[in-house]
């Protein structure tokens, strides 16, 4: 019930930040566990996984398929090889 208010009265979140891409190795955002990078919507806060290569916000089912598709361990952040 609260899902259907919030779907009909709550934020659209059309106002949202420039994406934000965390350093690999730094502690992430949980919206940014996904892809890296996330943005925020600048009016109620909430923060949203984002896609650099396909320049949009990730739904909840990207999100599963993403997660299932990785590897054992992997936390979405590139390493680097010295």
């Amino acid at each position: 019930m609260a899902n259907l208010v919030e779907m009909l009265f709550g934020c659209w979140h059309k106002n949202v930040s420039f994406p934000i891409t965390t350093k690999p190795g730094a502690r992430r955002q949980p919206a940014a566990q996904v892809t890296g990078t996330y943005v925020v919507c600048l009016d109620c806060g909430k923060e949203f996984a984002y896609d650099w290569d396909q320049m949009r916000m990730v739904s909840g089912s990207e999100k599963k398929r993403a997660r299932a598709a990785a590897p054992a361990g992997f936390d979405g952040a590139e390493k680097r090889v010295a």
